[in-house]
């Protein structure tokens, strides 16, 4: 009997095994093939790398000798420029991270709601500056420091203001300044995301919820459509954290390189100072190891609170 039943167990169909599986899925494979490529070499190859060079003490041009953790020890101990950045990275990212993230929420539900051809416009017209960072120059005409500046001018025509402020070297200032550029480019791909996502809800669970007890539009967005669209929430966040913690060129292009008593350094710029300038490659790559670390924590985090894997 026992040998009976060993032989059913052995004889039981147990599906294809992984091989199987991915040669049954060859030509879906096939097409994702080059994109595969292109990520392991231009994105897993180099974190590999970088992570590596951090232990190192290399300029790019000798061959790198391992120091171990030094770098990291130098990094929070006797960098006090890090620790600025890291401070200015971090008032960036948790004014402007969450701000951008809940307006392409909101200003997506209200798009959505309109017509099609109203609906297109207006997606443009929000998404438009996220591909206009080489408008910067706007920004610097309307916050420049001489009373030539559109907001001097005007200011000082309502009789605000006596003297004309430099609102992009002012330290008292130009942060502030940033900020709000910072946001004016912050609808990009994930407010694109959400836009598609609500596109996608079945409105019929809108009458389900309305005989369940859902009484508003508001009701219907938090306990109907947000749960909805977690992917596409999940995704937004994603892109809105590599944002906010990779701002560097539109602090640079606004206040300098560095900016007055590094007022707007962030860590990204700071890993470019110490890699492309100063030629510690071994140095920067432990801080480039460290910012990228804390945004893969960050992501975790947001990911539980979403319950998305």
């Amino acid at each position: 009997m026992k040998k009976q039943n060993a032989e059913v167990q052995e004889n039981v169909y147990k599906g294809p095994n992984l091989g199987q599986k991915i040669w049954a899925s060859r030509s879906s494979y096939l097409f994702l093939a080059p994109f595969l490529l292109a990520f392991v070499i231009f994105t897993v190859i180099p974190i590999l790398a970088s992570m590596v060079l951090s232990f190192t003490d290399f300029n790019s041009v000798s061959v790198p000798n391992f120091i171990g953790v030094e770098n990291y020890i130098r990094m929070f101990l006797d960098d006090d420029i890090f620790m600025i950045s890291v401070k200015n990275t971090l008032v960036f990212a948790f004014i402007t991270g969450p701000v951008a993230y809940l307006s392409a929420i909101i200003i997506a539900w209200l798009v959505n709601e309109l017509g099609r051809t109203a609906r297109t416009l207006l997606t443009i017209m929000f998404y438009a500056p996220s591909l206009a960072g080489s408008a910067i120059f706007i920004w610097t005409y309307i916050f420049s420091g001489d009373a030539y500046g559109l907001l001097n001018s005007t200011l000082m025509s309502l009789g605000i203001l006596d003297d004309p402020i430099n609102w992009l070297i002012n330290e008292n200032y130009n942060k502030t300044v940033v900020i709000i550029v910072q946001l004016w480019l912050s609808l990009g791909s994930g407010f694109l995301a959400l836009i598609a996502g609500l596109q996608t809800v079945n409105t019929s669970m809108y009458e389900a919820g309305a005989i369940d007890g859902i009484r508003n539009r508001f009701q219907e967005l938090w306990f109907l459509t947000l749960p909805s669209i977690k992917p596409q929430l999940m995704f937004g966040a994603v892109m809105q954290i590599a944002s906010s913690f990779s701002l560097g060129s539109v602090a640079a292009s606004l206040t300098g390189f560095p900016s007055t008593n590094y007022s707007t350094h962030t860590v990204v710029l700071h890993i470019t100072d110490t890699g492309s300038t100063k030629m510690e490659m071994g140095y920067a790559c432990a801080m480039a190891t460290v910012l990228f670390l804390f945004m893969i924590l960050l992501r975790n985090v947001i990911a539980l609170l979403l319950n998305q894997d």
